[in-house]
């Protein structure tokens, strides 16, 4: 089974919760807010996806860090602030127990499901 990570009040997340319901395609809900976030699931997202991919960039958490924490970025410091702000990772993450997808578009999805 497909579990898909998130936060439940985001709309890319809803839509991919949605387009999977519609093909039929089993899968859990993983809330970061509500279940949390490991470090061990953090790395395992990173070795798959890369950090700079997961570092989303054009959230509200992003424009809250300070200058000089976005200036000195790094794999190191973009994971400590992913793993204490979840929020900072792009969404969702769809496992489907071979590959990670992050993000969401419904081509996409097709495609690779």
């Amino acid at each position: 089974m497909y579990t898909l990570y998130g936060i439940s009040n985001c709309n890319t997340v809803k839509k991919a919760k949605d387009w999977l319901t519609e093909n039929n395609i089993e899968f859990q809900f993983h809330d970061y807010r509500k279940q949390g976030l490991s470090a061990e699931l953090l790395e395992q997202f990173e070795q798959s996806l890369g950090w700079e991919k997961l570092l989303n960039k054009q959230s509200t958490s992003w424009r809250k860090l300070t200058d000089d924490q976005k200036a000195n970025i790094s794999k190191q410091t973009a994971l400590e602030y992913m793993l204490e702000t979840p929020t900072l990772i792009k969404r969702p993450v769809l496992d489907t127990g071979e590959k990670m997808i992050i993000g969401f578009k419904a081509d996409n999805y097709q495609t690779k499901l």
